[in-house]
């Protein structure tokens, strides 16, 4: 069951969670059978993510994953036996139908924030969007972009539209992101519940030449900054061994640091 995505005074985030993409059926239902422990134990609603294709990678020799069909089979497999709510990313609107039949939660990656088509065939599918800001793009764009996908999901008949925005990183300079904490401020005024990506914040986009690099150190500062300003949601992608998995293990936690982490992380938003 999916959590209520506006967070109430004091209490916790929920969480979106999981490898940046779908290595293994094992290892993903792993991974999430751990991430479902973590949460009953802190109290803190889990989302599983993990996606079927990285169609974003520097370079053509870069793991993109399995494809769409085996993809939506391990998440349906992942949700049926951990009982954890799933999300994955949608690159094109014509994927949409298909893969909202499966997940409960669709992400747009950062990328394409400015694709009309997917942005508003992503709100009118009726599961509940997370719409990260590009690297590009100002917290105040985010309004147009919300207008969209609230139009969207108004023509379709969609009830009660739940659409996230997710903060990034901004780009600065060359192979480098930095935080605006004023951003998250920004985009919760606009109404719609605000995620801050702890993760992919700290990527170095293509600072590796033919990959991204990132600075995992400075995950959990972020986060905890993010979460003292006060967000809904937090982002984090996680791996047992980040140094060996086959996308963005450079920005990703390991999966044996995630607790103590988000014990923290809890005992923050309880003062918000």
């Amino acid at each position: 069951m999916l959590p209520s995505f506006h967070r109430a005074p004091g209490s916790p985030p929920f969480l979106i969670a999981g490898p940046c993409v779908i290595e293994s059926e094992a290892m993903c239902l792993s991974i999430a059978e751990r991430l479902r422990k973590i949460g009953a134990e802190l109290d803190l609603p889990v989302i599983f993510k993990a996606s079927f294709d990285k169609a974003n990678r520097t370079s053509v020799s870069g793991f993109r994953g399995h494809g769409i069909e085996e993809g939506l089979r391990v998440l349906e497999k992942v949700r049926h036996e951990t009982g954890l709510p799933v999300l994955t990313d949608v690159h094109l609107p014509d994927q949409v139908a298909a893969v909202a039949e499966v997940v409960d939660m669709l992400q747009t990656p950062a990328f394409l924030a400015r694709q009309t088509d997917l942005i508003m065939a992503a709100a009118a599918s009726g599961r509940p969007v997370n719409i990260k800001k590009a690297q590009f793009m100002a917290p105040p764009d985010m309004a147009a972009v919300l207008g969209k996908a609230q139009a969207a999901a108004e023509n379709a008949g969609v009830a009660d539209p739940q659409i996230m925005l997710c903060e990034r990183g901004s780009t600065f300079g060359y192979n480098n992101l930095v935080v605006d904490m004023r951003g998250l401020v920004i985009m919760r005024e606009m109404g719609a519940p605000v995620v801050f990506d702890a993760t992919h914040s700290v990527q170095l986009p293509g600072g590796g030449g033919d990959r991204s690099l990132g600075q995992r150190q400075f995950v959990e500062p972020l986060a905890r900054a993010a979460m003292a300003v006060g967000v809904d949601g937090l982002f984090m992608e996680t791996h047992p061994d980040p140094d060996s998995a086959l996308s963005d293990g450079p920005n990703m936690v390991p999966l044996a640091e995630l607790p103590a982490l988000l014990r923290k992380i809890v005992a923050i938003a309880a003062l918000n």
